[in-house]
This record gives structure tokens, sequence and C-alpha cells, in this order.
């Protein structure tokens, strides 16, 4: 039998290598891919039952976080509490630190300490997070509203209401997050002080561009040591770019913001899909793995007492 000649045996050596380094880079890519949401933790998880479409319920957007391997979600609703729904998620999904919290829109009664009070008094400790109006904020109903004109005031006459800063000691008191809704930037720069003055540790701009904020404004804040959100919906329905964000990271720093993907909405991708689509387009802006480690996990765990700061 003739002997195989020597180009054929060297192609064919070749082409094994080939096939094999091929698989070993598949496999690494499926690994990394499989890997990418380990440990992430969304500041900005809505889901139903709500008075709004939501395309998941609060078990199945937690059983999602936990299958990719998230670290914790907060789930929001602009009407209603949410710490005990939270809790009971926490009760069937393991694997996932869950959290919840109550935005003091109309439908809870505006800035009531109340509800503050006895959101801290559930049962299961799951709440976590005070928001300031959201869709009754004075800034949202003057320039987003949907057709009404009533709002809940948190400032009057260039002071804070003081339901308001009732409110900011229950936060300090119980060391809760706090973060400021739809308010004006120029509100929110006027309450941290006073935040901070009662006591409040950890604050957050809630998806800081939405309401408008200037390059200047977000700069005074970071030097307040507020974190300011950036979020992915607003990337997915055009009103912002990924270059809105990685300019504001690369001159203000990664280390004063937080990625969400304030997801939920009916016909919307799911969490987990958003996660992966923003972090993708992070990187493909230029945004190291380090700042987007530092955005999409250091950040908001410190942000939900999960870590020390």
């Amino acid at each position: 039998m003739r002997s195989m000649p020597l180009t054929l045996k060297f192609s064919l050596v070749c082409l094994a290598v080939g096939i094999l380094g091929a698989s070993y880079a598949l496999h690494a890519l499926v690994q990394e891919e499989s890997e990418l949401l380990d440990g992430v933790v969304d500041l900005h998880v809505h889901a139903g039952p709500d008075s709004r479409p939501r395309s998941v319920s609060d078990l199945e957007a937690a059983r999602g976080a936990s299958e990719a391997g998230m670290r914790a979600i907060l789930l929001k609703n602009h009407f209603t509490m949410t710490a005990d729904r939270a809790s009971l998620a926490m009760d069937q999904v393991d694997g996932l630190e869950i959290f919840g919290g109550v935005v003091l829109n109309r439908a809870v009664g505006g800035i009531n300490p109340e509800a503050v009070r006895q959101m801290v008094e559930f049962s299961g400790n799951r709440g976590r997070v005070v928001w300031l109006p959201t869709f009754d904020a004075e800034w949202y109903v003057k320039n987003v509203g949907e057709g009404g004109t009533a709002f809940v005031p948190i400032i009057q006459n260039g002071s804070p209401v003081p339901e308001v800063l009732e409110v900011f000691s229950l936060v300090a008191e119980h060391d809760l997050l706090l973060a400021m809704g739809h308010s004006a930037p120029e509100e929110v720069l006027a309450l941290i002080p006073e935040a901070k003055r009662l006591g409040v540790q950890r604050i957050l701009v809630t998806h800081v561009f939405s309401q408008g904020a200037t390059k200047e404004q977000m700069q005074q804040m970071a030097s307040e040591n507020a974190i300011m959100e950036i979020d992915w919906l607003a990337v997915l329905n055009g009103s912002r770019s990924i270059t809105d964000y990685t300019m504001a990271i690369r001159e203000i720093g990664a280390e004063f913001f937080v990625m969400s993907t304030d997801l939920g909405q009916e016909g919307n991708p799911l969490h987990p899909e958003g996660w992966r689509a923003y972090i993708g387009a992070m990187r493909e802006a230029g945004v190291s793995g380090d700042e987007i480690n530092m955005m999409s996990r250091r950040n908001p765990a410190r942000l939900l007492g999960l870590d020390p700061w």
C-alpha cells in the first residue's frame, strides 16, 4: 500500500488542529456566555401583577434571573409596595437575593412617612429602597406626563416639604437606599445635602439621563457621592445612546454609576436578555471589564447593603 503523501499528512494534521482549536474556542465562548451575568445585580426590575402591562410576573422574573446566575434583583412598582412580593418570591426561588421597596407616588399617599414605616416592619425584611415620586413627580407630570396635572411636591418655596425630611430620617434610621425617582436634577441637587445631613448613607439618582441632567449637574451629584443609574431601556427605545453613557463614564468615572435594565414592559426583552445586550454594547463601545463589573455588580450590591462600601 502506498504511503500517504507528506503534504496530505500535513494538511490533515492542520485540519485536525484547526478543528480542535475551533472546538476549544467554541467551548470557551459558550462558557463565557453562560457566566456573563454571574453576580450581576439589577436595581430596576418591573414585573407583574401591575396596573400596566408587564412581560413577566415577579416569580418569572426571579426565576429568569436565578437561572442566568444573577446575584440579586430589586422589584419596582410605581403604585404599590414590593417588599412583601420580594419576600414571597424569595420563598420560591433559590440562589437569588430579591428586594423591594416603596415609591412615594399618590397611590401610597405621596410623601407618606407611614408607608415607609410599615414597609420596614413587614416580615421577611426585604424592603430596602424608598423612591421619591416617579410618575407623580412634578418634573415628570409637567414634561412627560399622560395628561394629568396633579403631582406630589417635594420642594416648596425653595425648601424640602416637612414630610420629605421625615422620610429622609426614616431612611437613615433603617439604613435604606434613597432613590430620587423622577425628580428634576435641580431638585436632586437641592435634596442630596439635606438627606446626607439627616444621616442617609446611600443615594441613587434614578436614570439620571432621563430627567435631562447636564454633565455639570452629574459632576455635582458625583461630588456628593451619589450614584447615578444608567438604564438599558433608554437605549433600547432610542431616547439615549451607549455613547451618551460612555462619555459620562469617561468624564466622571464608572465608580459613580450603576447599570440597570428598567425592563419588564410587555413586548420588551426579558431582563437577562436585556443584560446580555447591554453588556455586549458596553464592551463594543470600549468600556472595560473592570468598569462593567463596577457598574453591574459592585456598586449595586453596595447600594443594597449586600457588600460593604
